[in-house]
């Protein structure tokens, strides 16, 4: 665990930042996109409004168009520089202009997002030896195999041993264990978070094109907390329709 600065100590803030960069590689202007006649950020920001546990909710952006899009619906949001290369370099930039005892990085391409979603990934942090959370939800089959859907192993008390796209653990002798799916909301307290961008690139990160193995190897506490509640993250023209169907038939 690292320690906690002074401002922290003094601060009992939990701030939500939104992550919206528009410019995405596999599905263009993504957090723009309409989804059940309203932008996916509109969802986004709406189900984080409702945790109770956040005293703040943000979007951080590097997009003159989607902080015009915050400015017509009154949502709090802050520019952010372009060149920054993950949403958590972007939370980590509000954070040097914000507050907070607790920051929670809210995907901005989460559209089924749930209040339930964060109240889980904030429970951890009653232990005051955790860092950084993160959730968890029971595999369905046809995902156990699937690279796509990230695996992770715990401790019994939740601490996060490893994370893979690989089919982790090995059945070896046919006990079908569960298998966990990793859902990729984080939050983190002030020092993890202020800590994340020196911290170096090791070979697991590098291997398994994971960013979060990075605080596994360089031994921060990460802990994972179980939802009930999957989500499908859009990167594709396919996910935005799967997840349109399923908004439309909630």
């Amino acid at each position: 665990m690292l320690d906690s600065s002074p401002t922290e100590k003094q601060s009992s803030s939990v701030l939500g930042v939104i992550p919206a960069r528009l410019a995405s590689t596999r599905l263009s202007r993504k957090v723009l996109r309409t989804i059940a006649g309203r932008p996916m950020l509109a969802w986004v920001f709406e189900a984080a409004s409702a945790c109770p546990q956040l005293d703040h909710v943000l979007i951080a952006t590097d997009s003159d168009e989607v902080a015009e899009l915050c400015t017509r619906h009154s949502w709090p949001f802050q520019m952010t520089s372009p060149d920054l290369p993950s949403g958590t370099d972007r939370l980590h930039a509000v954070a040097q202009l914000l507050d907070a005892a607790i920051y929670v990085n809210i995907q901005g391409d989460e559209p089924l997002l749930k209040p339930q979603h964060l109240t889980a990934l904030l429970a951890p942090f009653a232990n005051p030896d955790v860092d950084v959370s993160t959730l968890k939800v029971l595999c369905t089959p046809e995902n156990i195999a699937n690279p796509n859907a990230v695996k992770v192993v715990t401790a019994a008390d939740g601490r996060a041993l490893y994370f893979s796209r690989a089919t982790i653990p090995y059945d070896r002798d046919g006990t079908n264990p569960p298998y966990w799916k990793h859902i990729g909301l984080y939050a983190y307290r002030k020092a993890a978070l202020n800590v994340f961008p020196t911290l170096p690139h090791r070979t697991l990160e590098q291997t398994e094109r994971l960013e979060q193995l990075r605080f596994l190897e360089n031994g921060l506490s990460l802990y994972v907390a179980p939802t009930h509640f999957d989500t499908v993250g859009v990167d594709t023209e396919a996910d935005l329709q799967k997840v349109e169907a399923l908004l439309l038939n909630r």
